[in-house]
Parts: C-alpha cells; sequence; structure tokens
C-alpha cells in the first residue's frame, strides 16, 4: 500500500487494552490510547520501563500479550514497508565498513550484502535521500569514515528511502554532541514538514526536541499514556515521576521551554 493510499482519517497508532510481555514477564499493561497521524511524538519513560518494546510492538516484532493495537488502521508487520525506523547503535547493525549509498539502499532491498546490481530507479531513490538529509557531500564515505551526527544522517535516509509514512527513531541523540544533537532535531522538523511524515522518537532528555515536539507518550508505573506535549510540560509532579528526580519546567527571556534538575 502506497502513502497516497492511507486515509487521512486513520489514526497512526491505535492501543485498546494493551500490553507488553517479554520472556513471560510483563513489561506495561493498560495501554488504551490514539495517536494521531501527522505529528512528531516523544517515548519517554525510566529505563528499563518498555519504550524499545513499544517500538518492537509497532513494527510487529513482539506480538501483543493482551489487547490490539493498530498501526494506521492495520495489525502491526502489515504496513512495515510504509514504516521507517532507525535503531540504536545504528553504525553496528549496518557495518561500519559499508559505503554510506550502499547502507541507504539496504531500505529499499532490505539485503544485508546486494551481490546484484542496483537498478537506475533505486539508485535514484538512494540519491534523493541522501539529499534530503543534506548528506549528499559525504555520501560517497564509508560509514567508518563519518562522524556521529553524518551516520545518523545516513541512518535516516536509509529510513526514508522507500517514503514511509511513519518515521521510528530509538535514541537517535545519543551520543551525540550538543552542535549534532540541534542539526538532528533540525533535520527532522524540516523532514516533518516537507513530507508530512509522522515521527515516533525515543529520547530521554526531551529538552532538545521540546520546540518541535507535539505530543508524547509516556510509560509510568507500569502503563504507557498518552497527551499533547504542553500538558506533560504543564505537570512538574508528572515529570518529576517519570525521571525519579524533583523536575522543575523553566523558561528562557525568549520564551522557550525547558526543563531542569532541582538541586
Amino acid at each position: 500500500m502506497s502513502l497516497s493510499e492511507f486515509p487521512a482519517t486513520h489514526a497512526a497508532l491505535a492501543f485498546t487494552d494493551v500490553s507488553a510481555a517479554r520472556g513471560g514477564r510483563l513489561i506495561w499493561s493498560h495501554a488504551s490510547f490514539t495517536v494521531p497521524a501527522g505529528g512528531i511524538v516523544a517515548v519517554i519513560g525510566p529505563n528499563g520501563s518498555g519504550k524499545t518494546t513499544l517500538l518492537h510492538m509497532v513494527l510487529g516484532l513482539i506480538p501483543a500479550a493482551t489487547g490490539q493495537l493498530k498501526v494506521f488502521g492495520r495489525r502491526p508487520g502489515q504496513a512495515n514497508d510504509n514504516i521507517g525506523y532507525v535503531p540504536q547503535n545504528y553504525a553496528a547493525s549496518a557495518g561500519e565498513a559499508i559505503r554510506a549509498p550502499d547502507a541507504v539502499l539496504l531500505g529499499l532491498t532490505g539485503r544485508r550484502w546486494a551481490f546484484g546490481r542496483s537498478t537506475a530507479a533505486q539508485r535514484k531513490q538512494v540519491s534523493q535521500a541522501l539529499a534530503a538529509v543534506e548528506a549528499t557531500e559525504f555520501a560517497d564515505r564509508r560509514l567508518s569514515m563519518l562522524s556521529g551526527g553524518q551516520r545518523q544522517r545516513i541512518a535516516i535516509a536509509e529510513a526514508l528511502v522507500a517514503q514511509p509514512q511513519l518515521l521510528i527513531l530509538d535514541e537517535p541523540l545519543a551520543s551525540l554532541d550538543l552542535r549534532s544533537q540541534h542539526d538532528i532535531v533540525a533535520l527532522l522538523a524540516r523532514l516533518h514538514a516537507e513530507l508530512a511524515v509522522t515521527i515516533l522518537v525515543v529520547a530521554h532528555d526531551l529538552n532538545p526536541l521540546l520546540h518541535i515536539l507535539h505530543s508524547a507518550i509516556y510509560l509510568l508505573d507500569g502503563h504507557p499514556h498518552y497527551a499533547p506535549i504542553h500538558e506533560v510540560m504543564d505537570d512538574d509532579a508528572l515529570l518529576s515521576h517519570l525521571y525519579g528526580t524533583p523536575i522543575q519546567v523553566a523558561h528562557t527571556p525568549h520564551g522557550e521551554t525547558y526543563m531542569r534538575m532541582m538541586l
């Protein structure tokens, strides 16, 4: 199913009393909410709360233990051709010796090592994806030669090359310096505006992302919840509970919102 074939009225994600389990252990339960299509959504919660498990359920890699999950109106796994996924530790999973265009090509072929020749249409899609993430100038290099921020751009290009409707990123800002974090956040904002893609992003530190977020899925006390980002940021008690330390929401002289830990 192509992007244009998805009805605009579909929710991106619909959870109905969903619970998640791994190895017979309950991770979280009683997830009942709908995530509208078209936004940038943070997934937040303490370590071990099940954020990556939630992503894997959306991708159909883990079945729901109970309840029903729909992804653009379909069962998880059925629409994966329309989902782009950037995992944690992307370069390690892609192989550092691979060249950037070949890594992006994997987003079309799904093959780790493609022995056949790529088609002209595929090469054009790869070039377009690299241009979309502003990676053309270093596109002839191997991943091992790239900086962390450059590798993340290649990862996003690989996730975007098949023109997905949903882009999922698991800790895309981890291990990046402040400049690279700023650049990746700006890139996500631009891609969201230009491609009308729904973005689901796991993050420990919300501050770099706050100005582009529309909403959040937060995992608290074994239960996922969903709310507009302004409701989450208006509740210091909720944030303090989520992060396990006193949190205060403050504002810069320019009116920008940020979280700070209270000593």
